[in-house]
């Protein structure tokens, strides 16, 4: 279940920004809509989550109704020749697919005796299917090859998503049953589904800051999935997608090192650590190139592990440790929708305006698109740094 989950989605999501400047001669605007439409899924599927799958269906019977139906739009966007038809397509995919995220944990965490220790082997395996999708384009099938973008081949990663996500929605009827979680006639309320009753953790100025760092990392972030691997396809980088995957290597590396880092450096240093790889990576995709300087592509990719683990699974300890077992749900579910959704839809955005601004007669200015969100993140850390230069931030504070 965990690999297909995350094979669908690295199927298409990483070579779609390509896609659509090369095939559907989509803008940057136009191509940060299609990717924001990853954070109007996660703002809406607490309501999916909160008001439907926990209370009246069981986990893996809605789980397999929203990938069959996610299938049929992923064939949809497949078939579409313009932008226009496209957008209207991945928005309900991606409306459909968020909640999909909760749901694999929930059927995962049902069956568990002991959570702490083995999800994390059952999610590494998703981490497998994203690097298997990007494998195969690459390697295989060579869809992200030069040739193969311009005859349109590309777009067969929305066919090869749509068979996933037909064969995730059958084997989802027969996974082992996970029961709503709510009573139906227990009361619901807005404030409980958006994860609400977790703003108390804002009285900790420490724990605030943090949080509004998050959001704003979450806009360079953006720029990375929305921009790479056009930027790497388009400079003549061989197997792009398949390089890409590579990060995701990086990212089950560094999570298993993550507690070692933790306990000899704290978590300060270790999120400071994060942030900064966020501002070398953008450096390194500035100054790189596919000849000479491709080593520096390269560590540009594999600094994912970095990037992600040191800054945002580091966040999710932080605030669970804060949260405390009354509001730890409620904590997870505003940081995700703080940052996948609020924080991303305003990189995405950016991400566009940037694109286009530095695209002057249809040739791309990468070095220039690529400092901008260096730039920002530089500019996030030294705010962290300078609000935090006489505080302590420790899990166990």
């Amino acid at each position: 279940m965990m690999f297909l989950q995350f094979f669908i989605w690295g199927a298409w999501f990483v070579t779609m920004g390509t896609f659509l400047s090369q095939n559907l001669t989509a803008t940057g605007a136009e191509t940060a809509m299609a990717y924001s439409t990853q954070s109007w899924g996660a703002i809406i599927a607490p309501f999916i989550i909160g008001l439907i799958a926990d209370r009246f269906f069981n986990a893996e019977k809605i789980l397999g109704v929203l990938h069959l139906a996610g299938g049929g739009l992923m064939l949809m966007m497949f078939r579409a020749e313009s932008f226009d038809n496209f957008y209207p397509f991945v928005l309900g995919y991606m409306i459909l697919y968020m909640p999909t995220l909760a749901l694999v944990n929930s059927v995962s965490f049902y069956q568990m005796k002991d959570a702490a220790k083995e999800f994390s082997l059952i999610r590494v395996f998703g981490t497998v299917g994203w690097i298997i999708a990007g494998t195969l384009i690459s390697y295989y099938f060579s869809w992200d090859s030069s040739s193969s973008v311009a005859d349109g081949m590309l777009k067969n990663t929305f066919l090869m998503a749509a068979y996933a996500s037909f064969a995730l929605g059958a084997f989802s009827f027969f996974l082992p049953k996970t029961p709503p979680s709510s009573r139906t006639g227990d009361k619901v309320s807005v404030r409980q589904i958006l994860g609400l009753d977790a703003l108390k953790l804002f009285n900790d100025k420490n724990y605030l800051i943090f949080f509004i760092s998050s959001i704003l990392l979450c806009i360079p972030l953006a720029f990375y999935y929305q921009n790479a691997n056009p930027f790497l396809t388009e400079i003549g980088l061989s197997n792009p997608t398949g390089k890409m995957a590579w990060g995701q290597v990086s990212e089950v590396i560094f999570m298993l090192l993550l507690p070692y880092f933790l306990i000899r450096l704290g978590l300060k240093k270790t999120l400071l650590i994060g942030m900064l790889a966020w501002v070398l990576r953008y450096l390194l995709f500035a100054y790189g190139n596919a000849d000479e300087k491709t080593a520096m592509l390269i560590v540009g990719i594999l600094l994912h592990g970095i990037c992600y683990d040191f800054f945002f699974v580091t966040g999710q300890i932080y605030t669970d440790a804060k949260a405390g077992p009354k509001i730890k749900s409620a904590a997870q579910g505003l940081i995700t929708l703080a940052t996948y959704g609020i924080g991303m839809l305003i990189g995405f955005w950016s991400a566009g305006k940037i694109y286009d601004a530095y695209t002057i007669e249809g040739v791309h200015q990468w070095k220039d698109i690529w400092l901008a969100p260096a730039g920002f993140a530089f500019l996030i850390l030294i705010l962290f740094l300078l609000v935090f230069k006489n505080e302590k931030i420790e899990v166990n504070e």
